[in-house]
């Protein structure tokens, strides 16, 4: 059976630049950070006391007063930026296809502020102090329950759990459904909310935050020498994947053709990526080989690069080792160096970011690079964005537990 077609006819996003899509591209096409001093809590006792707020969460711009308690933040956001994508696609699910609709949107923890804030509750006032809704609150399936709800779409409704690959693998995963004709269309990406005192505790406690605390929007620095750990970021970046005649038959605006995934894994060690890179290659080449191009057709990557010592070396060896001299000629650049690291939602807004990137012809830079690591030797665009011909780009993510996954893109043609 041949496989059919997959288009992007809707993004939305909701990140530490802001609310709404046009707003996060406009900061990030700028170099600007929107990485400040935490005020979600209290941090007078942690060693990191910065990270990637989302500023101006209008929540009643999208969920009524009474819906919102049955929710929690990151749930809040996936219901924003879907909002966002569904009316940027323009597309209307009705009784003739919502079974042929689906949702398949991620996260990486899911509901932690509600778990820490009923914990709190229960030992303080007793079980009668747990909100019914507290469940539904915290379970990360329910983002994709609610927009599905929210949108009528009867058709595949899931959720992946992959870490920091959570994003990727629900466009790459709808992509899937939408090949091979189980749905005509697909919302697809992920979600993330957990600064709080646990989320940012327990990945301090590892040693994977920076603390450049008195120079936060100088903390996320991917590539560069003076990186010492990335910086938590939240939000939601949400997909509208279409089949190519469904969405032409209806005069939607198609960003790009999404035509390839790859998803593997390191079988390592469940925090640190595989001896030199070595799972990320294999998933890169396996994208490449499933969208039927040869290496040198992509002229863009959307790194991982989490601002990590190990994790920016191995990804840049990775490249070189897929790549070989093409490696030299790309453009490459991460996106957390100004929004941070979004865990289950970096896949779907840095996927989102490729889209944006083929329609405007122009990649976002890497900010913070004032020196490059020696080991990372590549064209990571510092400090300004860079107007090229943008035909192929791809995404990378990769996330504890040793899962890796990979989308490209290429510019519409209809041919």
């Amino acid at each position: 059976m041949s496989k059919r077609r997959v288009v992007i006819t809707g993004v939305g996003m909701v990140t530490p630049l802001g609310t709404g899509t046009e707003k996060s591209w406009k900061g990030l096409l700028e170099g600007r950070s929107g990485i400040r001093k935490t005020t979600l809590f209290d941090t007078e006792k942690f060693s990191c006391k910065i990270s990637g707020e989302v500023p101006d969460f209008e929540i009643d711009d999208f969920i009524e007063p009474k819906e919102q308690k049955k929710m929690d933040r990151f749930i809040h956001f996936a219901l924003a930026a879907s909002t966002l994508a569904m009316k940027d696609s323009g597309l209307k699910i009705t009784d003739s296809n919502a079974e042929k609709t689906g949702v398949i949107v991620g996260a990486g923890v899911g509901g932690l502020p509600a778990i820490e804030r009923y914990k709190e509750a229960l030992l303080a006032k007793g079980p009668k102090r747990v909100s019914p809704f507290f469940i539904p609150m915290t379970i990360i399936n329910l983002a994709a329950g609610h927009i599905s709800i929210r949108f009528g779409a009867k058709g595949p409704n899931t959720a992946i759990a992959t870490a920091c690959a959570s994003g990727t693998h629900s466009i790459g995963e709808a992509y899937r459904l939408i090949q091979y004709g189980t749905t005509d269309s697909m919302i697809a990406g992920g979600a993330e909310a957990v600064i709080t005192p646990l989320g940012i505790g327990g990945f301090a406690s590892m040693k994977a935050l920076s603390t450049r605390n008195d120079e936060p929007e100088k903390a996320s620095r991917p590539f560069d020498k003076d990186r010492d750990g990335f910086v938590m970021g939240e939000g939601s970046g949400i997909m509208i994947l279409e089949e190519m005649e469904h969405a032409m038959n209806r005069g939607a605006r198609i960003y790009g053709e999404l035509i390839g995934y790859g998803l593997n894994s390191d079988a390592y060690h469940i925090t640190s990526p595989g001896p030199g890179g070595e799972g990320a290659a294999k998933c890169m080449a396996g994208a490449i080989k499933d969208a039927g191009i040869a290496p040198e057709e992509i002229d863009y990557i959307n790194a991982h690069g989490t601002s990590t010592k190990y994790g920016d070396e191995l990804e840049t060896n990775a490249i070189r080792t897929v790549f070989k001299d093409h490696a030299y000629k790309l453009c490459i650049s991460s996106t957390k160096s100004m929004i941070g690291h979004l865990l289950g939602a970096s896949g779907g807004v840095e996927g989102v970011i490729c889209a944006l990137s083929l329609r405007d012809q122009i990649v976002p830079p890497t900010i913070n690079l004032d020196e490059p690591d020696t080991e990372c030797d590549l064209d990571y665009v510092p400090h300004k964005a860079r107007a090229l011909d943008l035909n192929i780009a791809m995404s990378n993510s990769f996330g504890f537990g040793g899962t890796n996954g990979c989308i490209i893109i290429k510019r519409f043609d209809q041919s």
